[in-house]
């Protein structure tokens, strides 16, 4: 019998034993019947390459976890830790606020150590559980009961992930900006030149008006059009857009930053993805990120794309799957100390993605 890949439970300690009650409950759920090992202080993480990690973080209400910021202290000075690790988080709160952030930041600093985050790598419940009331009203259950089934989910994904290699595997790269000014577009040039030999690329760009950014339809609006491949506002995305993502083994989202944050239409095309996503989910997609910053901020647009595409979009994240660099004059971002070998390694590591 084939062995499957080992579960480790990374059971972080709350500031208070009763913030852990509700958690516990929901790991017993989610963990029934699996053989797994477990640790609770983030000084024990070790020697875990090629497995499978859980991590389970109680915030109560302040937000504030000491053993999450031990974890954190240790993700990154040790950008090797997880190498060859897959993971995913359950992240429960006393309130209302901090658990998207939270896990934003470290499903961050767990993917700069070196870790794969599968598509919707996150269960994160809210101090009132209001989160999971539509969960509980589909599935005829109350909101506790989501939680667990969530949880329970989460861990099967984690454990049967497998994301299959492709002889010549296809790029989507959509970006909003010029080759002639632009340090993104330089860097994505040299990028490309390097993965031609192996992968079909496609380019897309989005400027100009050229996607409108989402007006909210109803629910069932979107459902109706995203059932049969279509947008109520068509145009670019629908006649383009969608078809490529669906074809794509991996998207690269190339992304200057503007005011720490995603530019306006890489914005708008993530906005307009929600109608495909009504019918289809992108675990086997993977999505990569150029991201150059003028003067800092890259980790705050890294964190937004893990959010978006990754927690809710459910695109695969590979292990550092964003180059982030800083360069402000045009043509800087070419001459930046060791910037050749940067380029090697991305690209090598685009290439392991999709190759296998």
């Amino acid at each position: 019998m084939t062995m499957g890949p080992e579960l480790l439970v990374i059971r972080l300690r709350a500031e208070k034993p009763e913030e852990e009650a509700r958690l516990d409950r929901v790991l017993e759920a989610a963990l029934e019947g699996r053989c797994r090992d477990e640790i609770r202080d983030p000084a024990a993480l070790r020697d875990v390459r090629g497995k499978r990690l859980l991590f389970a973080v109680p915030l109560g209400r302040s937000g504030i976890n000491t053993a999450y910021t031990q974890l954190l202290l240790r993700l990154r000075e040790e950008p090797a830790l997880l190498e060859g690790c897959v993971s995913a988080l359950i992240v429960d709160g006393g309130s209302e606020l901090y658990t998207k952030s939270a896990a934003a930041e470290l499903a961050f600093a767990l993917n700069m150590a070196g870790s794969a985050l599968i598509g919707r790598p996150l269960v994160e419940a809210t101090g009132s559980l209001a989160n999971f009331r539509i969960q509980a009203r589909i599935g005829g259950t109350d909101p506790d009961g989501a939680y667990r089934a969530a949880a329970r989910d989460l861990t099967d994904r984690l454990l049967e992930h497998d994301l299959p290699g492709r002889k010549t595997p296809e790029i989507l790269v959509l970006h909003a900006s010029s080759y002639h000014t632009s340090n993104t577009m330089q860097l994505w040039a040299q990028l490309r030149a390097r993965l031609e030999d192996c992968c079909r690329i496609k380019e897309i760009g989005l400027r100009n008006g050229a996607v409108s950014d989402c007006s909210g339809c109803p629910y069932t609006a979107c459902l109706h059009f995203g059932e049969q491949g279509r947008c109520f506002y068509g145009g670019l995305m629908q006649d383009e857009v969608w078809p490529a993502v669906l074809r794509a083994q991996a998207v690269v989202l190339l992304c200057p930053n503007y005011n720490d944050a995603l530019s306006a239409n890489l914005t708008a095309f993530i906005n307009r993805m929600t109608g495909l996503f009504r019918q289809t989910h992108f675990y086997d997609k993977a999505v990569f990120a150029v991201i150059v910053s003028g003067y800092s901020g890259g980790d705050i647009v890294a964190r937004q794309i893990i959010s978006a595409l990754n927690m809710n979009k459910s695109f695969y994240l590979p292990p550092r799957f964003a180059m982030i660099e800083t360069a402000n004059d045009p043509g800087e971002a070419l001459r930046l100390d060791g910037i050749e070998a940067r380029l090697d390694g991305f690209a090598a590591r685009i290439r392991e993605t999709l190759l296998g």
